[in-house]
């Protein structure tokens, strides 16, 4: 036989549930009313008390594309970075990641429980900077004074919002240099000369690269190459003497014109290529997954290895294979290993590891003259992101 404390407390959870049950079905039957007033239908607000409405209160970041810490045409939002919400004793209130549009959403309410902003005061809004990162606006700690506004939606207003938190990726340059051949590599700015670097022989390097370069130039061993710099880390793979000549004709295969739809598997035959597991997507198209959006440099599509298996693209005739632009699609895969592999006909002419993030794409700029077909794939099987695929065709 059951007690009698489980007896009452049975009897008391019934009445309560009974008790939501009559006020909710109370609530429906007013509503309902609302409804069917034709009077109410653009009714202008006569009273302007408190309402039980919410709002989210955001913190803005974007990717500072040109770096020059102002949020402007050149520049993409960020998804996957994480705010922290304090408040004005300091004490720690909330964490956020900010969406595919680069906004970390705060609920704010004045009568709303679960909402995180819910009273007037002071809050501080701390962008987290990812390691190796910049922040370029120099505003990743703002504080923000709301009051109170009872004719608001959400009883809440603040003095202003947080204003737009640019990040810039710090840049490296990374590559190897074979067995027994020695080359020397120039770091340009504007076609002059930054610094030099002797690169020696069977060794990897791997060094910033100064905010105002734009260019490197590699010279020596039968190396010689000439590479533009973009706005992110670069890897040139294992240098080799078969590079593409400057001024060779570049065409650049973003995956924009695909599909009109949210996602489409790659057709054999697209830019006069074979192609195998690379499905093109709209950067927006799957929820919450960073790398799709942060690794999204033109247009709005990108190409990603299908379920995280080896990709394929090549046809039998040799092209050169200039660069591509390689992000991790999940912040989860974060430091994600890919493998690049590279042939002619028959024969591996290339091999190489890049190290991968979701927060920013790797320029990886091998400049194979000649190539017949390209497999990419991940250490651990996480989805590779492709942009900007550039070839000699």
């Amino acid at each position: 036989m059951p007690s009698l404390t489980v007896v009452i407390s049975c009897i008391l959870l019934a009445a309560a549930a009974l008790l939501a049950f009559l006020v909710w079905q109370a609530r429906e039957r007013r509503r309902m009313r609302r409804r069917a007033d034709p009077s109410r239908d653009y009714a202008v607000r006569s009273t302007w008390q408190a309402t039980g409405g919410k709002l989210n209160f955001s913190s803005y970041v974007y990717m500072d594309v040109d770096g020059d810490g102002v949020y402007g045409l050149a520049d993409r939002p960020m998804a996957g970075i994480m705010v922290r919400l304090y408040d004005e004793r300091g004490g720690f209130i909330a964490a956020a990641r900010t969406n595919p549009a680069g906004f970390a959403n705060f609920p704010m309410s004045s009568r709303r429980r679960r909402a995180r902003i819910r009273a007037a005061g002071t809050y501080r809004f701390s962008v987290s900077v990812p390691p190796g990162w910049r922040p370029s606006s120099a505003n990743e700690n703002q504080s923000i004074r709301l009051r109170e506004a009872p004719g608001s939606v959400a009883g809440l207003v603040g003095e202003d919002l947080p204003k737009p938190v640019g990040l810039a990726p710090g840049r490296f340059l990374d590559g190897r240099i074979p067995a027994a051949i020695e080359a020397t590599l120039s770091v340009m700015d504007k076609g002059q000369v930054l610094e030099s670097r002797t690169l020696a022989p069977g060794a990897g390097f791997r060094f910033a690269l100064a905010g105002e370069a734009d260019a490197i130039v590699v010279t020596g061993g039968g190396l010689d190459r000439q590479l533009a710099l973009s706005a992110y880390p670069t890897d040139l793979g294992l240098l080799t003497p078969t590079a593409i000549a400057p001024g060779a004709a570049l065409t650049t295969i973003g995956f924009d014109d695909i599909t009109t739809r949210g996602l489409r598997k790659v057709p054999s035959g697209h830019a006069g290529l074979s192609w195998r597991n690379i499905n093109a997507m709209a950067s927006d198209n799957t929820k919450n997954s960073e790398g799709y959006v942060n690794g999204n440099v033109s247009g709005d599509y990108i190409a990603y290895t299908s379920s995280g298996h080896p990709a394929e693209f090549g046809r039998q005739q040799p092209f050169g294979l200039h660069s591509m632009m390689l992000t991790a699609a999940w912040l989860a895969s974060e430091g994600e290993t890919a493998l690049v592999e590279s042939w002619l006909g028959d024969a591996l002419i290339a091999s190489d590891e890049i190290t991968l993030s979701a927060l920013t794409p790797c320029h990886y700029a091998p400049m194979l003259k000649a190539v017949t077909r390209v497999r990419l794939s991940t250490k651990h099987h996480w989805q590779l992101v492709v942009d900007d695929l550039v070839l000699v065709l």
